[in-house]
Formats: structure tokens, C-alpha cells, sequence
């Protein structure tokens, strides 16, 4: 099998990607370490094209939070404080390099535990083509907390189903604390994929042929994910709470699809809500009711430090009421979210929002970060996603081909991964869809991550990819010990 690729139990004759040098296989430390340090400029190439770590809308108010400790209700003070110490007040440079280690280590972690014999350089290949073919570098290194959102299930993938080790343990442990808490659609996404794992180890008692995950390391991190907001909060406020912009957010979603009127329609003569005096003008879009000050009045009624409460009494009130056209629009914008895969939603010019904040917080940095080809207006993104979308699109597919069969064939331990990748991206469109709406790159972020669950799952049967000598990851999941005290 020296000079062939075998697929299908057949030779393919030929040369394997990787071949020429060094065998280098994942399964030594040595080599996963070099991995992770060689995929971290593979990650920054996008920021290091632009000229500048790539920025969002939501950028100044995490550093103006970050750095100046203004309590900002709308904005994760976990990350907000990661951007402090991870260097920001220097130069946001060291946020993107921090960010994109983890997301390399999350990487690295990833392929070495589906398989341990892949070349090093096989898979610094299967980086740079992610970089190529999904919208990975522009969120590794960008100045957001969504560059965590797939490493937090990730983590908890690999925590559950594969023995690590006390090292790696160590190590990914908190990568998915952090990574959970630094938002908190991040956090209630692996809630959300912890209590399926407490579904699954319990089914799996009865139906013996079910993978049977570990549970304490995942929800440990959960846990001290969750701790670790609550915490941040009261060092801000010193009060102890979870958020207090949920319910606007989910408000603002629920009047663009037109379930928040009716309420005030019916209840404005008897109850005295801010929002009575403009009901007949609300904007029609949740951005622009939440961020457009000039025709919103959500900034006149008191705006996120004062609307919590009043929303949350509104969602309420239109939950008891209309639960099945509420039930309605949630499956619509899960549905609408879960294929909104474009890259490049957000990375255009923001000067006019951001200016004022980084010249107060970063003035030093203001020469980079104005002459970056972002803020020139100089990114195309068409192009991208004439091959992103596509991708994304054929990755989802063969997840979901690769559930079936294992489905068919009653191989439920080949079905996990596809299974659980698949759960994560459904959980992710759900949040994000009910809470915010459909954004391009609330699901956009996430899309490298079935790309490369496709990559590791069919490796061994795509010809020149030095993949074949490696035991399947069904494998080492059979091999895996079944009970908590391995973890």
C-alpha cells in the first residue's frame, strides 16, 4: 500500500499527497505542536491580506467595554476583557494571533483524534484549502467573538467521544469555557449539545449499540462557561445575572415578524408600555429597531439599559397568545438561518460607527486600521462565495448522506459525528434565527467546520490523500472506554 490509496477496498495506484516528505503523522505531540504553530499564519492570511484584523459593527463597543470597563449590556463582557488581556490595548493584532491559536489548536485536536496517522503536511493542505474554500481566515481573525463559536462544540465533540488524555484534557477544557462564554448564543449552543449528550448516554443503557459519550469534562465546561459570564457581569455591575439584553433581542426579532404589534394593538389602552406612542411606526426590520437611532424609537424609550424588563413582558404576552404563529416563525428563520452560508456579511467599510470609539480606545492604532483594504471599501466577496456558498452546500449534504447510511446500516457509532456536526449547526441556526433573525454570518461562521468533518471522514477514500493508513474515528470510539471515570 506503499505507492496506493485504497478505496472501496481497491488500490489507486499513484503518488499521495504528502508523500515526498517527512511522515510527520498527528499522532506525536511533536508534530501536533508543530501543527498548531504552522496553521496559525495559514489562519491569519485573510487579516494579513486586509492589512488589519478584520472588524465588525460590534468591534468598538467590545473594546470601548474591554479596555475603559464601561458596562455595555449588549455585549459579551467575557470577550470584552479576553480583548484586554490578550494584548488588544497594544495592538489588535495579538487578539487575532491569540484567537486564531485556539482555533488552530481546536484544528489540530480535531484531525488528530478522527486520524492520529495523517501527515502533518496533509494537514496544513486541508488549512490552506479551508482558508480557500470557506469563510474560516475572515473570522479566525477578526475582532469578534464569533471566531469561537465552532471550537466551543468542537471541544465538546472531543471531550465526550475520544480519550484524550490528561494533557489535551487540560488544554481543551478551557479553549471550550472560553469559548462558550464568550457569547452567549455560544453558551446556550453547548448547553444545548450537553443535554443531548445526557439523552444519548442515557438511551444508550437501553439500546446497547448506541455510542455512550462522556459527560463531565462537557459539562464541566459548561458550567464554568456559565460561571465565568456571571462573574464577568458582577465584576462591571456588581450584580449577579445571566444577560440582560436577551428579551430585547428576541423582541426586536419578534416585531419584525409582526408578533409584537398586535400586543400593543390590544393592551395600549389599558397598559402603559414606552413602546404605545410609536407603535404605529415601529420599523420593520429587528437593525433597524435596535441600531438605526434616527427612525427607532427604541433609543428614546430608554434603549438596552432601561427595555429589558418591558420586553420581556411583551415576548411574554405574545408567546401565550399566539403560540402557534410564534412556533411558525421560529421554524422559518431556523430554517432561514441554517442555509444563510454567504461570507462577508458585515466586513465592509465602518468608519462612520467605529471612528469615534477607536480613537478614544486605540488611538495608536488608528494609521493600520484606516488604511486596511477593509475600511478603503477595497473586499469583494462575490467571488468568494461563488465557491463558499457551494461548499457549504455540498458539505451539509454529505453529512447528511454520511447519517443516513450509517442510519441504514444500524452503524449508530459511525453516525455520531455526522450526527453531532450536524445537531451543532441546527442548534446554531435555532438560537441565532429566534433570537436575532437570519444573519449571513451567524451560520457562515460555522461552515469550515462540516467542510473539514468531510475531509476527515472520507479522507481514506480520496485518491492521493495520505489518509488510508489511519484507524477510523468509529474505530477509536469503539476502543474508547465507556464511562465517566475515563475523563
Amino acid at each position: 500500500m506503499s505507492d496506493s490509496v485504497a478505496v472501496g477496498g481497491n488500490a489507486w495506484p499513484g503518488w499521495r499527497i504528502g508523500a515526498p516528505l517527512p511522515a510527520a503523522p498527528l499522532s506525536r505531540m511533536s508534530n501536533e505542536a508543530l501543527g498548531v504553530v504552522l496553521l496559525i499564519p495559514v489562519l491569519m492570511l485573510a487579516a494579513a491580506v486586509n492589512g488589519f484584523p478584520i472588524i465588525f459593527y460590534d468591534t468598538g463597543a467590545y473594546v470601548l467595554q474591554g479596555f475603559e470597563r464601561v458596562f455595555i449590556a449588549e455585549r459579551s463582557p467575557v470577550y470584552s476583557l479576553f480583548l484586554r488581556y490578550a494584548g488588544g490595548p497594544q495592538s489588535l493584532w495579538y487578539v487575532a494571533l491569540v484567537q486564531c491559536a485556539v482555533v488552530s489548536f481546536a484544528i489540530v485536536e480535531f484531525a488528530r483524534a478522527l486520524r492520529p496517522r495523517m501527515s502533518l503536511w496533509v494537514l496544513l493542505l486541508i488549512g490552506l484549502v479551508l482558508t480557500l474554500v470557506t469563510g474560516l481566515p475572515w473570522y479566525a481573525a477578526q475582532i469578534e467573538p464569533d471566531c469561537f463559536v465552532a471550537v466551543a462544540p468542537i471541544a465538546i465533540y472531543l471531550l465526550a467521544f475520544h480519550k484524550l488524555g490528561f494533557v489535551r484534557n487540560s488544554l481543551l477544557v478551557p479553549c471550550a469555557v472560553l469559548a462558550a462564554a464568550s457569547h452567549s448564543s455560544h453558551l446556550g449552543l453547548a448547553a444545548g449539545l450537553v443535554v443531548v449528550l445526557v439523552l444519548l448516554k442515557g438511551a444508550s443503557f437501553v439500546w446497547r449499540d448506541l455510542p455512550r459519550p462522556r459527560i463531565l469534562l462537557p459539562a464541566a465546561s459548561v458550567a464554568a462557561a456559565l460561571a465565568l459570564v456571571i462573574g464577568c457581569n458582577y465584576v462591571f455591575t456588581k450584580q449577579i445575572f445571566f444577560s440582560r439584553s436577551g428579551s430585547i433581542f428576541l423582541a426586536a426579532r419578534m416585531m419584525q415578524d409582526g408578533l409584537i404589534k398586535p400586543v400593543l394593538d390590544a393592551d395600549c389602552p389599558t397598559h402603559a408600555y414606552k413602546l404605545c406612542p410609536y407603535k404605529n411606526d415601529l420599523p420593520t426590520r429587528a437593525d433597524a429597531y435596535l441600531w438605526e437611532e434616527p427612525i427607532s424609537p427604541f433609543f428614546r424609550v430608554g434603549g438596552f439599559p432601561k427595555m429589558g424588563p418591558e420586553s420581556a413582558r411583551l415576548v411574554h404576552e405574545s408567546l401565550a397568545r399566539y403560540p402557534f404563529t410564534n412556533a411558525f416563525w421560529a421554524v422559518l428563520d431556523t430554517a432561514g438561518q441554517f442555509v444563510a452560508f454567504p461570507t462577508g456579511d458585515g466586513i465592509v467599510p465602518q468608519g462612520w460607527v467605529l471612528d469615534p470609539e477607536f480613537r478614544r480606545t486605540i488611538p495608536k492604532q488608528m494609521d493600520g486600521y484606516s488604511h486596511a483594504y477593509q475600511q478603503r471599501g477595497d473586499l469583494w466577496f462575490l467571488p468568494l462565495n461563488l465557491l463558499h456558498v457551494p461548499v457549504a452546500l455540498a458539505s451539509v449534504w454529505l453529512l447528511w448522506w454520511l447519517l443516513r447510511r450509517a442510519v441504514r446500516e444500524g452503524n449508530w457509532r459511525e453516525a455520531t459525528l455526522p450526527a453531532f456536526v450536524l445537531l451543532a449547526l441546527l442548534g446554531n441556526a435555532f438560537i441565532c434565527g429566534v433570537f436575532s433573525g437570519p444573519h449571513f454570518r451567524y451560520q457562515s461562521r460555522m461552515m469550515w467546520w462540516p467542510a473539514l468533518a468531510v475531509v476527515l471522514i472520507a479522507g481514506p477514500r480520496i485518491p492521493g490523500l495520505n489518509l488510508s493508513g489511519a484507524p477510523s474515528f468509529e474505530a477509536r470510539l469503539r476502543l474508547a472506554p465507556q464511562d465517566d471515570a475515563t475523563a
